[in-house]
Order: structure tokens, then C-alpha cells, then sequence
């Protein structure tokens, strides 16, 4: 019994004293950002951080496109021995 009392006591404890940090809450300002008419598409309104993950993800779709369609016609076309 004295050790389930000491256990509770240590984990609010811990909890209840751990630093709160204040987080604001940003959901409308991103809304007013991702809703806004400017003709920018969705997925580049981040900014410049989308752009360069877009970009990347561009560049590794077109070169492992490439790489499977090369792979396919080098199994299609064996080297003769």
C-alpha cells in the first residue's frame, strides 16, 4: 500500500512540476495562408522549405523512373556470352 502511495505521489510529481512551455495556437493564421486566392498552388504555399522538398521529390521520381526503365531493358536484353 505505502509503495502504490509513493509511486502516485512520485509520477504527479513529476508531471505537475515539469516546465510548461506556451504554445500559441497558429490553426488560423495557417488556414488564412493555405485558403488565400493567390494562385500559388496548395502544396507550394508553405513557402521555401515546400518548394525544395517539391523540387527534391521531383528529381528523385524522375531519376529512379529513369533507372527502373533502364534496369527493365537491361533484363530484357541480356549480354550474349
Amino acid at each position: 500500500m505505502f509503495q502504490h502511495l509513493s509511486l502516485q505521489q512520485l509520477s504527479s510529481r513529476s508531471i505537475s512540476s515539469s516546465a510548461r512551455r506556451q504554445v500559441d495556437n497558429m490553426v488560423k493564421e495557417k488556414q488564412k495562408l493555405f485558403q488565400a486566392d493567390n494562385g500559388i498552388p496548395v502544396h507550394l504555399k508553405g513557402g521555401a522549405k515546400d518548394a525544395i522538398l517539391y523540387r527534391a521529390t521531383m528529381a528523385l521520381t524522375v531519376f529512379g523512373s529513369g533507372f527502373v526503365v533502364y534496369e527493365l531493358l537491361n533484363a530484357a536484353m541480356p549480354k550474349k556470352a
